[in-house]
This record gives structure tokens, C-alpha cells and sequence, in this order.
């Protein structure tokens, strides 16, 4: 595997590898590469602990780091995976939600391990890019919303909602 130069670094308290093992199992583009084993004991572990995990989450490359309880996710970093369908964002919001996570609004989640999703359909963001009355209508929508309902985004931007 060539080693990315920058990749982003999600804190863990101990499930990197678990939370990897899900995401790679769940988007594609997604996979585990490696997992490091603490050489010796650290603050928040001891020797042969998992440390890291290199993982890709839909082509971003990632390492999660178990860390421990010193810090943890917050909504100024969230994923953002944009679906084609109804279908999809369902599979995406369900297997997110439905595995230990939470919902909130206007398309975000939560997984278990608290690292924020944002699962939004492309007709949500063309509406939005299609700027005046249609975006408006799209938007005051989309606030109503928990998961995005791509039927009632179609509805408000042809002004039937």
C-alpha cells in the first residue's frame, strides 16, 4: 500500500478497528489496510493494544487512533456521502443510525462512535446550487427533516410542497 501524505486522523477511545471494520464493510472505496499494535505501554493502553488503524472511508484516506477518553468527535468534522437515490441514502442512514447511532437534522448522524455523517442526496445539493425560489423551497424543506426524503426535495423545488 503507498502511504498517503496527508490522511485524516479520527481520536478513538479503544474501537479504531472496529469503527474501520464498519465503515469498510458499509461505503465502497472503503477498506482496513493495517493495524498497529502499541510496541509498549502507553497512557491509555499497554503493549500489543491496537494503536492505530490505516483505513480508506469512500477513497479518503484515514488512521484511527485509540487514544482514550481524553478527547472526542464533534460535529466540526463529519463525513459527507452523497447518494443517487432514495435507496441509498436509506442503506447509508439505516446502517449508520441502526448500528449503536443517532440521528439529528437535515441529514446528519451520528455513528456509535460519535464521529458525524452528513448522508445527502445530489438532488438536495442540485436544488441548492439551482440558486432563487427553487433553493429556497429545497432548503425550507430539508430544515423539516431528519434523513433526506428525495421525493419531498423533488416535490419543494417544483414548488408542490
Amino acid at each position: 500500500m503507498v502511504k498517503p501524505k496527508n490522511m485524516v486522523c479520527l481520536w478513538f477511545d479503544k474501537d479504531a478497528e472496529a469503527a474501520a471494520n464498519f465503515y469498510a464493510k458499509t461505503f465502497p472505496e472503503s477498506a482496513v489496510h493495517e493495524v498497529f499494535r502499541a510496541p509498549g505501554d502507553y497512557p491509555s493502553g499497554k503493549t500489543g493494544d491496537v494503536l492505530t488503524v490505516q483505513f480508506t472511508v469512500a477513497g479518503i484516506p484515514c488512521i484511527g487512533l485509540n487514544g482514550g477518553p481524553a478527547f472526542s468527535q464533534s460535529e466540526a468534522f463529519s463525513f459527507q456521502i452523497a447518494t443517487d437515490s432514495q435507496e441509498e441514502t436509506d442503506r447509508y442512514w439505516n446502517a449508520i443510525v441502526g448500528n449503536g447511532g443517532q440521528e439529528s437534522a437535515c441529514g446528519w448522524c451520528k455513528d456509535r462512535w460519535g464521529v458525524s455523517w452528513q448522508i445527502t442526496p445530489r438532488v438536495l445539493t442540485d436544488a441548492l446550487m439551482a440558486g432563487g425560489a427553487e433553493a429556497s423551497r429545497a432548503f425550507a424543506a430539508m430544515l423539516e427533516m431528519r434523513k433526506i426524503d428525495v421525493a419531498a426535495i423533488e416535490a419543494a423545488r417544483r414548488g408542490q410542497g
